[in-house]
């Protein structure tokens, strides 16, 4: 499959500064040359758009926290986990864990009690989480190198893989990158790689932009209800 676009009539993206709210009147054009002309037409910054939006969006994004990481010192953590782990319970603002570049080999999970997360790579450096769990370990949905419970969550500018190996035949294969169940997330710029079932788009409304999905067999599944712009799928 190469290119997949889901259109749905009402959508909300946040990310940072731009924050999206779409609507059909103004349709996907079907040329694949003319959709980066429709976004930059029809998607106008938050800035533009306040007063508008979901009032919990608008109201977390007033508050901005910064978080930083670096596997190498001189940051306030050096693992995401410890990151996540330091935002309370019941979150209400948005919070921007900037991700200094490097391999990151961790099992990540944002549960539903901490909202408006944001996970961050520096564009054009690699900014890569990584880990090798199956569905024979933990479960086919459970094996997701990154789970996300929560609302309103964002990533940008990273790269989320499965490293298991190709099993056996006749084994459970399944190995995820990404399971997504929080409503209202958005994906920007960054890449998922998997064996089979890639990437879980278990429930709610998710828009991917300028995303890469790799896997051999079911690499999209789920039941969200979702917009994939300017993806590619193989």
């Amino acid at each position: 499959m190469g290119y997949l676009s889901l259109a749905i009539v009402a959508f909300l993206v946040a990310f940072a500064s731009p924050v999206v709210l779409a609507t059909d009147t103004a349709p996907i054009p079907e040329d694949k040359s003319q959709i980066s002309q429709w976004f930059q037409t029809n998607v106008a910054p938050y800035s533009q758009r306040k007063g508008t939006l979901d009032p919990a969006l608008e109201a977390a994004e007033t508050a901005r926290q910064i978080i930083t990481v670096n596997q190498k010192g001189g940051a306030n953590f050096k693992t995401i986990n410890e990151a996540i782990k330091s935002i309370p319970t019941g979150n209400k603002n948005r919070v921007i864990i900037k991700l200094a570049p490097g391999v990151y080999n961790e099992k990540v999970t944002i549960d539903v009690a901490r909202p408006f997360v944001t996970l961050l790579g520096q564009p054009g450096s690699e900014t890569v989480l990584t880990y090798h769990g199956t569905a024979a370990q933990y479960g086919t949905v459970e094996s997701a190198t990154l789970i996300v419970w929560s609302d309103y969550f964002l990533a940008a500018n990273l790269i989320i893989k499965n490293t298991a190996p190709m099993p056996k035949p006749g084994t459970q294969g399944q190995a995820l990158a990404m399971r997504i169940n929080g409503d209202k997330a958005a994906f920007y710029s960054c890449r998922f790689h998997g064996f089979q079932d890639t990437l879980c788009d278990d429930k709610g409304n998710h828009f991917f932009k300028d995303c890469y999905i790799e896997g051999t067999y079911d690499f999209i599944f789920g039941r969200g209800a979702s917009l994939y712009l300017v993806s590619l799928n193989y």
